[in-house]
């Protein structure tokens, strides 16, 4: 199969996986939001790493999911936000990554500054230790990550996220 390359495919492709970021994170509502979080649509954070159409969709899957949350309007800023950087640095930060193993790796540390971010908005509306709150979101972001490693590596077999074709 060809790569993508008709404007339908290239709005397609990331509306697919915003969708997907969506509607994981809405049916396991309870484990995505919180101080205590565990949102396992942040598995395709990945996908960032082999091409920035994945950027648009995350973000807009994040904006989307974060317009539910209990916290309002700032978690849709600032949640948003640190998906936006999270999966911008790991866009840049892989470029030149040539084995999926280091993409996981690099994708995984670059979500950091957005857990710091979480992290720091939940304290402050929460008024919650900054220390426990970070750890708590960070654990949940490193499972997800986990997962979502194994996942996407599974899916490489039969599909080219860099071209965005079949294999």
């Amino acid at each position: 199969m060809k790569a993508i390359k008709s404007n339908t495919n290239n709005i397609a492709l990331p509306a697919i996986i915003a969708g997907l970021y969506v509607a994981i994170s809405l049916v396991l509502a309870p484990l995505s939001f919180g101080a205590v979080q565990l949102r396992f649509a942040e598995m395709f954070n990945h996908l960032a790493a082999f091409n920035k159409r994945y950027i648009y969709a995350l973000i807009l899957g994040c904006l989307i999911v974060n317009m539910f949350s209990p916290l309002g309007i700032i978690d849709v800023v600032v949640g948003t936000l640190g998906t936006a950087i999270g999966t911008t640095l790991t866009y840049v930060l892989t470029r030149k990554a040539t084995k999926n193993l280091t993409r996981y790796i690099i994708a995984t540390l670059c979500q950091i500054p957005g857990v710091f971010l979480v992290a720091l908005e939940l304290t402050m509306i929460n008024k919650i230790p900054f220390l426990l709150t970070f750890g708590s979101v960070l654990i949940g972001e490193f499972l997800s990550m986990a997962v979502g490693a194994v996942v996407i590596q599974l899916l490489t077999t039969r599909i080219d996220f860099v071209n965005g074709r079949r294999k």
